[in-house]
């Protein structure tokens, strides 16, 4: 599927085929896919948990409210982010590059992030939306429906999945094959109400 069709047709699902299973070689495309989501200094702050366990996955489900997409869809991933990515051997993220490029960013990363926890959580937040949506249209262009998900207990599915003190849950994106339409778009506003030239009157 071309990418302006998927998103077009990107929907939020709710109703999965529990019985389909999605093959390994999908699983680690989309995932590998989601990691080519741009991050800011190039942290690759998100983490991607999946959960395969059923008995684990009724857990979550009844952290999310009963909501059938954590059980039924073919992969759970719960988008998080590691909260100190940025000084977590950050020469990993620059390996690559010449060193007057090391020289400039590595120190920069530590002056943009150290004491400012404010600015790691809305950066982990940034890149996981990103990643998210990475995601969703791969999954959309793979013939997979998706649903992002934070309707959810945050607390009780950190301990479920043993979530380290300097990470953050982000949402969850289900992905499966669907078995109900979504609705028809209730209401998108007009791109007069939301695009702004310049300045806010």
């Amino acid at each position: 599927m071309e990418t302006l069709d998927a998103v077009k047709n990107r929907r939020s699902i709710k109703e999965f085929d529990p019985e389909h299973l999605m093959l390994a070689g999908e699983k680690e495309l989309l995932l590998s896919l989601a990691m080519l989501s741009p991050t800011a200094f190039n942290i690759q702050n998100w983490r991607y948990v999946t959960i395969s366990d059923i008995n684990l996955r009724n857990k979550i489900k009844e952290a999310a409210w009963g909501q059938p997409q954590v059980t039924d869809a073919s992969l759970l991933i719960i988008l998080c982010a590691d909260l100190k990515a940025w000084e977590k051997e950050p020469i990993r993220y620059w390996k690559n590059a010449p060193d007057e490029v090391k020289d400039f960013v590595l120190p920069t990363i530590e002056g943009y992030y150290k004491n400012k926890p404010l600015v790691q959580r809305d950066e982990a937040m940034r890149s996981c939306g990103i990643a998210a949506q990475t995601l969703m249209l791969c999954a959309k262009s793979m013939g997979y429906d998706s649903c992002p998900m934070d309707g959810f207990d945050f607390d009780v599915v950190a301990e479920l999945i043993n979530l380290p003190n300097d990470h953050v849950i982000s949402m969850f994106v289900a992905i499966g094959k669907g078995t109900k339409e979504a609705w028809e778009r209730p209401g998108q506003l007009e791109l007069a109400d939301v695009v702004i030239n310049n300045k806010f009157n």
